[in-house]
C-alpha cells in the first residue's frame, strides 16, 4: 500500500503584525505580535523556526492546522513574508488571517473584518500589494487614536502602551481567541456578530 504525504498541511495562516526587537515589545503597532504570542501560549505553539522571513510555529486549534506567523520584515514590508508563506503552503487569501493594530479604535476594542481597505496601516498596504488583493480575514485590536501632542501618526503607534492600556487589551485575548477558532473554521460571520 502506498501512502502519500499531505500536500498541504496546513489549513490556516495566523499572522500577527509588529516589529521585530525587543525595544518594540510594548509598542501600539506590536498589538498583533503579543496577540499571537498569547493565542501560542494558549494553543501550546512554539513560536521560534526561522521560515519564510518570520518567527513561525505550527499547530492544531479548533480542529485545524494552523501556521502561527510574526513577520521579522519590519511593519511596512510584513506582505513579503505572509505572501511567501502563503504561495508555500498553496492557499488562498482566504486562508490568511491577520491581527494588527488599529488606531481609529479605542483601546481593547475588537473588529473582525472578511476584508476591506488598509485604512492607512502600512502592514496592511504591504499585504494587499503582495497578495494582490484585499479579501483576507482580519481581526483589528483598537490602540487608541493619535492625541493632538503627536504630530506624527508614526511616532504614536511607536510609542509604548501604559499598562492600563495593555491590561485593557489583555482583557481581550480570549475574544480574539475565541473570534479566530470562528474565523479558521467558516465562522467568520458568526465572529463579527460575536465580538464586534
Amino acid at each position: 500500500m502506498l501512502f502519500f504525504k499531505n500536500k498541504n498541511p496546513i489549513d490556516f495562516i495566523i499572522a500577527g503584525l509588529g516589529n521585530p526587537g525587543q525595544k518594540y515589545d510594548k509598542n501600539r503597532h506590536n498589538a498583533g505580535f503579543n496577540a499571537l504570542d498569547y493565542i501560542s501560549g494558549r494553543a501550546g505553539i512554539e513560536i521560534k523556526k526561522l521560515k519564510h522571513m518570520s518567527k513561525t510555529g505550527t499547530g492544531v486549534i479548533a480542529g485545524k492546522k494552523v501556521l502561527l506567523l510574526k513577520p521579522q520584515t519590519f511593519m511596512n514590508n510584513s506582505g513579503e513574508a505572509i505572501a511567501d508563506a502563503m504561495r508555500f503552503y498553496r492557499l488562498t487569501p482566504e486562508q490568511v488571517l491577520v491581527i494588527f493594530d488599529d488606531v481609529s479604535l479605542e483601546v481593547g476594542k475588537i473588529r473582525i473584518r472578511r476584508s476591506g481597505s488598509d485604512g492607512g496601516h502600512n502592514g496592511i498596504k504591504s499585504i494587499i500589494r503582495h497578495l494582490g488583493t484585499q479579501d483576507f480575514p482580519r481581526v483589528k485590536i483598537g490602540v487608541g487614536q493619535k492625541p493632538e501632542n503627536y504630530t506624527e501618526l508614526a511616532d504614536w503607534v511607536l510609542s509604548d502602551m501604559s499598562v492600563n492600556e495593555r491590561n485593557l487589551i489583555c482583557r481581550k485575548y480570549d475574544n480574539i481567541f475565541d473570534a479566530v477558532c470562528l474565523i479558521i473554521n467558516g465562522d467568520t460571520e458568526k465572529a463579527m456578530q460575536e465580538y464586534n
